[in-house]
């Protein structure tokens, strides 16, 4: 039922995707979305998956091999890290991602960038990273990590297509139309790099208040409203001869 629903989701709501050719005649930065311990690692915390998981375990790899890639050339990388106060809730979620544990951390594969210079990490307590990275004095450290790179795109990856990777996406959009993220033209989300969770209906009817999220509909979903709103989507991202 849920792969013809899935199929039908695709004819009518079809999300066109290109390749991604990655030159230095573009100035791009790579954003990583929420690849913590929390959201990718099994058994790691009550939002992590319960057993391996194939779209998350490919997202986590692809993620890990363009951040080597984007450092080794020394390109810009910002990751944001999901993390929260013990005291204070995310509703409609469970307790996840508390600051100083494991499960805010980033998975093991990515967890060198902690220590590298060309990334810039931010821990941000809310779902939306660009909201998350407002300052107490008003500033924006991805604002300002986008002028002070002078970046023109970014190509962004993370967890959840449909939740966090989509509101950073619909928010960094926005501001990009209001010029304040100059000189940002493209926002671009690499759809094989990207991963959502799998709750199914038959599932989450025994579960107070939880919502089916079927994982390949809500992916899909994601992608096309992301893409409505004016990202670019890709299938395939390569690197041109550096």
């Amino acid at each position: 039922m849920v792969s013809a629903t899935i199929d039908l989701l695709k004819k009518e709501l079809p999300v066109e995707e290109d390749s991604l050719v990655l030159s230095k005649d573009v100035k791009t930065g790579l954003v990583l979305v929420d690849v913590v311990n929390g959201f990718c690692s099994v058994g790691a915390g009550n939002l992590a998956p319960v057993k391996p998981d194939k779209q998350i375990s490919y997202m986590v790899k692809e993620s890990a091999r363009l951040a080597k890639l984007f450092c080794g050339e020394k390109w810009p990388v910002f990751a944001f890290l999901d993390s929260h106060h013990p005291d204070i809730p995310e509703p409609p979620y469970p307790p996840h991602c508390i600051a100083g544990t494991d499960e805010a951390r980033l998975v093991p594969d990515l967890q060198w960038l902690e220590n590298e210079a060309n990334a810039t990490l931010k821990c941000k307590d809310c779902i939306d990273g660009f909201l998350g990275s407002v300052e107490k004095d008003g500033s924006n450290v991805f604002v300002d990590w986008v002028k002070k790179n002078q970046i023109k795109a970014i190509l962004v990856v993370g967890i959840c297509t449909d939740i966090c990777v989509l509101d950073f996406v619909c928010s960094t959009l926005s501001a990009r139309n209001r010029r304040m993220l100059t000189p940002l033209e493209d926002v671009i989300v690499y759809s094989g790099a990207c991963a959502t969770f799998d709750l199914p209906v038959h599932v989450a009817k025994d579960i107070n208040g939880a919502l089916a999220h079927p994982q390949d509909l809500m992916h899909h979903i994601g992608l096309y409203i992301a893409k409505g709103r004016g990202a670019r989507i890709v299938s395939e991202v390569s690197f041109a001869a550096l």
